[in-house]
């Protein structure tokens, strides 16, 4: 069993940074892949980035490609999401995600294993 616990969430205006960070307890972190997700309000979660067991792959949405970085730090079990150049659309709630036994994240979710329980990140334009 692994919990997910998100934080970093906040108001920050348009063109500032935030920095997401998701802390993953259990025995088996270093072999999952990890990934964020996000949900606007009236939409369905999407895709936002991923990151592979050994961290020498990353995935990105097209809307955060340049923006946004995944990394992880197997030492403190922990994956983050630096966030740059926020827009006011990407305000929503920011989930982590762990796919185990060394699958890639799903980046429709519905095959990822854990879930965390979100945070909120709110952009003013």
């Amino acid at each position: 069993q692994v919990r997910l616990v998100e934080s970093g969430g906040g108001l920050v205006q348009a063109g500032g940074s935030l920095r997401l960070s998701c802390r993953a307890s259990g025995r088996t972190y270093s072999t999952y892949a990890m990934g964020w997700f996000r949900q606007a309000p009236g939409k369905e979660r999407e895709f936002v980035s991923s990151i592979t067991r050994n961290g020498d792959t990353t995935n990105y949405a097209d809307s955060v490609k340049g923006r946004f970085t995944i990394s992880r730090d197997s030492a403190k079990d922990t994956v983050d999401l630096q966030m740059n150049t926020l827009e006011h659309e990407d305000t929503g709630v920011y989930y982590c995600a762990a796919r185990r036994f060394g699958q890639a994240i799903d980046i429709g979710g519905a095959s990822n294993d854990y879930w965390g329980q979100g945070t909120q990140v709110t952009v003013s334009s």
